[in-house]
């Protein structure tokens, strides 16, 4: 544990100039805003210093306004893309009337899901490792009118660039590209961001992250996948925010740009977030049974139970946005299918084999994407696991076949995730008690959460798609 005073001290002792405190809205965006580092003193960690939260997505009305931040002494690190050294802070936000911590800052959302696991005695830690999928493109063009709309990705290593004639001085055609759905692992020149993702890892390892390993992902155009080390579910949510900021920044200096969102590309794999999950007690795993199916216990099976009985609600946090669900269809390797099985990447959850350690005994949730707020997101999925540990819930049978390739005969039985947002937040209103337990979701929290979603689909679905002029103008 850093104390408050050695960050005061720490701050002198690197001639440090600037203390950046950060935070997450409700989306999951982050924010911050800058102290000249002789103005954080202990007091500050203590009292706060105060913000306008109305001007925060999902937080506050203007005539309740006023919220403080209290820095995260043990969250710490030297961000490496400002010019004048400066020691970025996690905040927590606060009510200043109540004092409490506030029921909406999403990173309080994580600790009181931690705090509810606790309390229940089931288990006093939760880790999560998430493999958060990326595109890096060269550029991309948007635009959204009354009158018109486009968007347009650039991307040198894209296969729709095979036929193109360029200038020799900008980058002349070789003629490498990556075909739809065969990026997985190839080595350069066919990946052209080796060296690009590998100066991700070092500054994340800089940061204070650490990194299992990095490839190219599935997908053409520069889908990439960082791995990073797991962790107790609230330091990996940090992480995730840091691994978000680290890759964009990153790829900026490079005149690149990087996107978590799931579905840029039209017919080729989205980008998902898988999330392990296990619960430990006393150091020890919770999870493994070797005399069970997949080496699962008992309490590993029910976890697993709860997160696809309450999957669909899940998927409203998991996957919050109307392009989520453009990525979770047939075809695509997106587990669409609410199962589990071990090895089957076909299967909304799988049991990783890849080692017999009792203690890397996991499940993997296949269905989020990168575009969720991670702290909100692993609380939920933690809820729903809890939920079926404590009330005993039965997963399906697991199902170890190719899943894609069922006969529809085969597959009538098989539940399946929403194919909406709309759908997904359907489910949530009817399945959402879960998440209030130990008032880890709050009430408030659900309702505004769910309305601004539900605007959020009509912004997209009011407005007229180039396709539908393709389809249907000349009718």
């Amino acid at each position: 544990m850093t104390t408050p005073a050695e960050v005061v001290s720490r701050l002198a002792a690197e001639n440090v100039r600037f203390v950046d405190m950060r935070f997450t809205d409700v989306p999951g965006t982050q924010h911050h805003y800058t102290l000249p580092a002789h103005q954080l003193t202990e007091d500050v960690f203590a009292e706060g210093l105060g913000f306008d939260g109305s001007s925060i997505t999902g937080f506050q009305s203007i005539d309740q306004s006023d919220m403080l931040l209290l820095p995260d002494a043990d969250t710490g690190f030297i961000d490496p893309f400002y010019q004048h050294k400066t020691l970025a802070l996690l905040c927590t936000v606060y009510d200043p009337v109540t004092g409490f911590e506030y029921f909406k800052d999403p990173r309080v959302v994580a600790k009181r899901a931690v705090r509810y696991l606790q309390g229940t005695g089931v288990a006093d830690t939760c880790y999560v490792g998430p493999e958060a999928e990326f595109f890096i493109f060269d550029g991309v063009n948007y635009h959204n009118e009354p009158y018109g709309a486009a968007f347009e990705v650039r991307s040198v290593e894209g296969i729709w660039t095979s036929g193109d004639t360029l200038d020799a001085r900008d980058d002349p055609n070789l003629g490498h590209r990556i075909r739809y759905k065969s990026g997985y692992f190839p080595l350069p020149p066919l990946d052209r961001h080796q060296d690009l993702r590998a100066e991700m890892v070092a500054t994340l390892e800089q940061c204070g992250v650490e990194v299992e390993l990095h490839h190219h992902e599935v997908g053409t155009a520069g889908q990439a996948e960082i791995d990073m080390r797991f962790d107790h579910l609230l330091a990996m949510a940090d992480k995730v925010q840091l691994y978000k900021y680290v890759c964009k920044n990153v790829a900026a200096r490079a005149q690149k740009t990087v996107t978590f969102m799931p579905k840029p590309i039209y017919g080729d794999n989205g980008s998902g977030m898988h999330v392990h999950m296990s619960l430990w007690k006393d150091g020890e795993t919770l999870f493994y049974d070797r005399d069970n199916y997949a080496g699962l216990s008992e309490m590993a099976r029910h976890f697993t139970g709860g997160v696809l009985a309450h999957a669909p609600a899940i998927l409203v946090f998991a996957a919050p946005t109307v392009n989520s669900y453009k990525r979770l269809v047939p075809g695509y390797e997106a587990p669409v299918n609410l199962v589990y099985s071990e090895r089957n990447r076909s299967a909304a959850i799988r049991v990783p084999l890849v080692s017999e350690s009792p203690a890397a005994k996991r499940i993997e949730f296949r269905c989020p994407a990168p575009s969720a707020n991670p702290y909100l997101a692993f609380a939920a999925i933690l809820l729903a696991g809890l939920d079926g540990v404590l009330n005993g819930i039965e997963p399906p049978d697991p199902l170890d076949k190719d899943i894609y390739s069922l006969s529809p005969e085969e597959l009538a039985g098989v539940a399946t995730v929403p194919g909406s947002l709309g759908r997904a937040l359907d489910a949530l209103e009817e399945d959402h008690d879960f998440l209030r337990v130990g008032g880890v979701f709050g009430e408030s929290l659900l309702e505004s959460y769910i309305e601004a979603k539900r605007e959020e689909i009509d912004t997209v679905g009011l407005r007229p798609h180039p396709m539908e002029f393709e389809l249907y103008y000349s009718i």
